[in-house]
């Protein structure tokens, strides 16, 4: 009796280790699995953040740099920005026609009237109008070869002024608008002083139309 009871007692003893066992590894492998999810889950997560991220551009090579300055375009592909085209001076038109009572004249592309000043030379070109006098009396200035209509190419050319800007002449003699001409084909600077008048398509004055009590001069 004694012996059976030790039997029965070693049997249950190895039964209870042996379920030990079992309960032990089962736990030990849900833990591993939940470990193995737990580390998936992070690194998916990890990789969604930094997957867009990109490498930085190795700098360019020097044919690269080359062709980029050959074509106006950065090492990266991208066109640089075009600096703007540096100003030009205004373009002068000069344009001989006839008007009514006055004649032949000269005008500007605006369609006012021009006007030589005996107090300037023709032989060398010189401006005598400066200060006031200019502000009354604009020179037609000009930094290119004006736009020529029935006027002979042969007469026109330019001349220095004291402010270094370049002023036009017609067969010598420097051209000024007039201030108070507040109209295209006005002429109101006709023989003002007795030294302005409207000029002709060859330079020399016009005096058809001339303001009572001014006296054309000799020629």
């Amino acid at each position: 009796m004694i012996r059976r009871n030790r039997i029965a007692i070693a049997v249950a003893g190895g039964m209870a280790a042996v379920l030990a066992l079992v309960m032990w590894t089962s736990n030990a492998t849900g833990l591993q699995g939940r470990t193995v999810a737990q580390t998936e889950q992070v690194g998916a997560a990890a990789q969604g953040d930094y997957g867009d991220v990109q490498e930085p551009l190795a700098p360019p090579t020097s044919e690269e740099a080359a062709s980029a300055e050959e074509t106006g375009t950065t090492a990266a592909g991208t066109p640089e920005a075009q600096a703007a085209p540096a100003p030009s001076g205004p373009q002068i038109s000069l344009v001989g026609k006839s008007v009514p009572k006055m004649g032949d004249v000269v005008q500007d592309g605006d369609g006012r009237t021009l006007y030589r000043f005996d107090k300037d030379t023709p032989n060398p070109a010189k401006s005598t109008c400066e200060g006031q006098c200019a502000v009354t009396w604009p020179p037609v200035l000009s930094n290119g070869t004006p736009r020529l209509q029935g006027v002979d190419p042969a007469l026109v050319s330019t001349v220095k002024r004291a402010d270094g800007s370049e002023q036009v002449t017609l067969d010598g003699w420097p051209l000024y608008t007039y201030a108070k001409d507040e109209a295209p084909g006005q002429w109101k600077g006709q023989g003002v002083g007795g030294t302005w008048f409207v000029v002709q398509p060859d330079g020399k004055r016009n005096v058809e139309c001339l303001p009572p009590g001014v006296t054309a001069p000799a020629a």
